[in-house]
């Protein structure tokens, strides 16, 4: 990589090189080594979802010696090519019926196994959305509706999934329990604040340690309007979601793999090969896309003018999971790119690049993982014709940086270790 200190540093290449350091540092055949239960008496049955779950379901097939058979699912347009593991791809963000055709085609594999037999779980990001299972009283048209509610109510990833554990088939460990009295080992590439396990995908193999009741309130406390049939569900104590201490979990292994944490600090490596410092504020900020977004700013703006508390030049590095709470109107992008956009607002006029991605490659519903913004993009966009607070406040960071040509658009990246953000100071 060219150095900062080189004539002709290209500040938008330097951005996406730490983007592709942090996915590298994710890379699923890197993840596994050394990662590999030992080979059971019996069968090795593996199961998977998520947006990288196909890619990691590769890395795992080149490295396993011995018999496997098993069924992966991931998002449309995210498949790769399987040897011995048959992939379904199926809707995300919104489940969708081959999302809940595949729950039930994974719970069937998972029965009439015995203790001589290994289940492999390799979870990602995603694979909530990707494995609709509706509990009792539910249709699939009432998950849908319940995931929806969640996604436009702002909160963050622990609160939805203590509601969605509560009102399905196979979250919160049901899965692993299916499976019982077989031995269950989940590899887990994290998108969460914090790698929590039982948090990635609402822990299909791992348990929480929520209860109906604090879901209850959890919904009362987001204000979360909940379909009819989920409503009625959460009143009742039919179906609990299995706790920790459960003895169907005895035995069993969660194991994170790949993780926000390890993909920033390569990024930081990559920086400071050319040059840059780097500093990592966090690898699990939650919160509003726009609020963090000013936080950020906030510090650039200390940085860029009084060169505290950092030196000049320095990228700034984060990761976690923010959320966009949608107006009736909707939106158009997806976090990262609101998070660009209020970058780009109040850091205007300031000598700052920035790139927020989502590291699957998809933010939101669009076509781009995020964008880049500066301190003059909120001017071209006036030049433009455009106002980019009313673009923010209608959430149509796709739009605003459509019109500039930043959409950052990479395509899949085959991991997913949730939000990457860097802004370069100087």
């Amino acid at each position: 990589m060219t150095s900062i200190s080189e004539p002709g540093f290209d500040r938008r290449a330097f951005l996406i090189g730490l983007f592709e350091a942090a996915i590298a540092a994710a890379d699923p055949a890197e993840a596994l080594k050394g990662q590999l239960p030992e080979r059971p008496k019996g069968r090795t049955v593996v199961i998977g979802a998520g947006k990288g779950a196909a890619q990691l379901a590769g890395a795992f097939e080149a490295a396993w010696e011995g018999p496997l058979t098993g069924l992966i699912v991931t998002r449309y347009g995210y498949g790769a090519p399987l040897e011995r593991l048959a992939l379904r791809e199926a809707a995300h963000p919104v489940p969708d019926a081959a999302g809940a055709a595949a729950a039930v085609e994974m719970l069937g594999l998972l029965r009439g196994l015995t203790a001589d037999d290994l289940v492999v779980a390799l979870i990602t990001g995603g694979g909530s959305a990707l494995l609709p299972a509706p509990g009792p009283g539910m249709t699939l048209a009432d998950e849908v509706a319940v995931n929806e509610a969640l996604l436009a109510s702002g909160a963050p990833i622990s609160v939805m999934n203590a509601i969605r554990r509560e009102l399905s088939e196979v979250k919160g460990g049901r899965l692993a329990l299916a499976a019982a009295p077989a031995r269950v080992v989940t590899l887990i590439v994290s998108d969460v604040p914090g790698d929590r396990p039982e948090e990635v995908a609402s822990g299909p193999t791992v348990p929480g340690a929520g209860s109906r009741a604090e879901a209850r309130r959890l919904v009362e406390t987001w204000g979360i309007s909940l379909p009819d049939a989920a409503a009625r569900a959460l009143a009742g104590e039919e179906n609990p979601a299995p706790l920790p201490g459960d003895p169907g979990f005895a035995g069993h292994e969660w194991r994170v793999i790949a993780s926000a944490a390890r993909s920033l600090e390569a990024a930081a490596a990559r920086a400071e090969a050319a040059g840059v410092a780097a500093a990592i504020l966090s690898d699990a900020v939650e919160g509003e896309a726009r609020e963090v977004a000013k936080v950020h700013a906030a510090l650039a703006r200390e940085v860029a003018l009084k060169g505290r508390p950092f030196a000049l030049p320095v990228v700034l590095l984060s990761g976690g999971e923010t959320t966009v709470t949608l107006g009736a109107s909707g939106g158009r992008g997806g976090r990262n790119g609101e998070f660009a956009l209020a970058v780009a607002l109040a850091a205007e006029g300031l000598p700052v690049r920035a790139l927020a991605a989502d590291t699957d490659g998809i933010d939101g519903t669009e076509d781009n993982a995020g964008a880049f913004a500066d301190g003059g993009s909120a001017g071209r966009l006036r030049a433009l014709g455009a106002d980019p607070a009313a673009l923010l406040a209608a959430h149509d960071s796709y739009g605003a940086f459509a019109q500039l040509g930043d959409l950052f658009v990479p395509g899949p990246t085959g991991t997913n270790i949730n939000d990457f953000r860097a802004i370069l100071v100087g």
